[in-house]
């Protein structure tokens, strides 16, 4: 655990009254990791003490004169992110941003604990001539051990123009997830609240009363018996985008992902057929594909709809368990269709 510098202060008038999180915030503007969501995990955590008594509800009030102090984490120093000479599949780019493939294994972005060897490291790499003002900045980030299309805006105006697209109804983005369960019913929607689990901020829990709104769509594409276990593929499509959403909304239906191991049940146990039980059992990651994408282009108008080719773990995963998959899609990949803003009549 890295060590953790005190902070303290007393409480004043405008404090008074106030929720100890806000107080915090307020307090702590010089500190830049002093997010909403840290200073509530620190009270959480036992980290913050009022009148020498620690206080782990964020609704706590405050009252004039109290004796605030905060265990704060030592603030390590960043390095700068290093462009890094590494593969990166392009679906689509232009002048104002590119759509590219990321494999199943590989790390979004740099952290403390994957600082190199990322998406984001081989983007830097990849945009080391391009013009003044341009840079890679993500929309939208997968988990480590999902694959497919990840969007990359070149300059800060596109960057917000596509964050402003994605939640639109206009744009879809839409997944390929293998689970198990018997899935009996062709389509429906999923309407879960999601939130961090206080007992492990890494995970996420689902509720009908607590956390955040999330949407989830699915259409059940192919379906095998499975006997004991039942398996699936659906197409899901995420009305908003949560951290590890459609993972927790299929689980909490009752048809978690294969190969997921945060989320996931080792079901293949269950099975009778030995070569399907290998199969499932070996494979190596939460079968969760980013299939197909399809926006409005910030600045030509243009429809785009791109499509990442299944990637061979997935092909073998569908193979072995006889599910069937039937791409929309013609021609060789990587597959992008434009459609001009304006036809002629």
């Amino acid at each position: 655990m890295p060590a953790l510098l005190p902070r303290t202060f007393v409480a004043d008038r405008g404090d008074a009254g106030r929720r100890i999180d806000l107080v915090l915030r307020r307090h702590l503007t010089d500190i830049e990791t002093a997010t909403r969501t840290r200073v509530q995990a620190w009270i959480e955590n036992g980290q913050v003490l009022v009148n020498g008594a620690a206080v782990r509800r964020v609704a706590t009030r405050a009252a004039l004169g109290d004796h605030i102090s905060v265990a704060l984490p030592r603030i390590e120093v960043r390095r700068a992110m290093e462009a890094e000479d590494r593969p990166v599949e392009v679906l689509f780019e232009d002048d104002h941003l590119l759509a590219v493939d990321k494999p199943a294994g590989v790390v979004v972005h740099p952290t403390y604990k994957n600082a190199t060897g990322t998406l984001m490291n081989a983007l830097l790499w990849k945009a080391k001539d391009w013009p003044d003002p341009q840079r890679p900045s993500l929309v939208g980030r997968l988990d480590k051990h999902t694959s497919g299309i990840v969007l990359v805006a070149k300059t800060a105006r596109v960057h917000a123009a596509l964050q402003r697209e994605m939640t639109s109804e206009r744009s879809e983005k839409t997944y390929l997830a293998v689970v198990y369960g018997r899935v009996k019913i062709a389509r429906g929607t999923i309407e879960l609240r999601l939130g961090r689990d206080r007992g492990d901020r890494r995970r996420v829990v689902a509720s009908t009363t607590v956390g955040a709104p999330s949407v989830t769509r699915f259409e059940r594409l192919a379906r095998v018996s499975a006997p004991r276990a039942g398996l699936a593929l659906l197409q899901c499509r995420i009305m908003t985008g949560r951290t590890h959403q459609i993972r927790v909304h299929l689980a909490a239906r009752g048809w978690p992902l294969v190969g997921d191991a945060a989320y996931g049940e080792a079901r293949w146990t269950q099975l009778t057929d030995p070569s399907l039980a290998a199969a499932l059992r070996t494979f190596p990651r939460q079968a969760l594909h980013s299939w197909q994408l399809t926006l409005t282009h910030p600045i030509t108008g243009d429809e785009l709809v791109i499509e990442s080719r299944v990637p061979e773990d997935m092909q073998a995963l569908l193979m072995a368990t006889g599910l069937t998959l039937r791409s929309p899609s013609a021609g060789p990949y990587p597959h992008t269709t434009t459609r001009p803003a304006h036809r002629s009549r």
